[in-house]
């Protein structure tokens, strides 16, 4: 499985891991400090972050804190280069649409997590706390006991903590996980 990331904004104020760099919403839900030594192993195998000033990151890959947007254009060969040539049965989106951008996985084998919460029984776009559900995603992903190689296991994983619902890839358009916000 391949996770991707986008960076935070909020980020630490010295150098480090990529991993601990980033302390924005998403990364606290993910909790790197108090995942398993076996869960930080899958994290390295598996993450990619999307960084605006350096590109594919893994999360031990080390970075200074900075400033600065993406510049789809001038990243999209760089970040292309690096995850076109990664071997994986599934690619598990969890990158905001500004960072979709810099690269187009395989639609037949990403699955794209939206997020939602639910009042009164219907279904609301979040935006801010959607980040916080996609590190949760990825901290259950990392810590369970089988890695997900196709949507539909995925999907089962997910379930086991989210409220959730899979829809199949078309042509151009991946799959998509719709998760429940807690």
């Amino acid at each position: 499985m391949l996770i991707l990331l986008p960076p935070s904004e909020k980020k630490a104020t010295e150098p480090g891991p990529a991993i601990t760099v980033y302390t924005g919403v998403l990364y606290q839900g993910l909790g790197w400090a108090t995942l398993t030594k076996a869960a930080q192993n899958r994290a390295q195998k598996s993450i990619a972050i999307i960084s605006a000033k350096y590109g594919s990151l893994k999360c031990l890959d080390p970075i200074e804190p900075y400033k600065e947007k993406i510049d789809a254009a001038h990243m999209r060969g760089p970040i292309t280069q690096v995850l076109d040539v990664i071997e994986t049965d599934l690619v598990i989106d969890c990158r905001s649409s500004t960072y979709q951008s810099v690269w187009s996985p395989p639609a037949h084998k990403c699955v794209e997590i939206k997020v939602f919460s639910k009042v009164d029984g219907v279904k609301k776009v979040i935006t801010h706390m959607s980040k916080k559900t996609r590190g949760e995603v990825t901290r259950l992903l990392l810590l369970s006991k089988t890695i997900p190689t196709n949507p539909q296991e995925l999907a089962e994983i997910v379930s086991s903590e989210f409220e959730c619902e899979l829809f199949g890839a078309t042509a151009n358009e991946p799959w998509v996980l719709e998760v429940i916000a807690h």
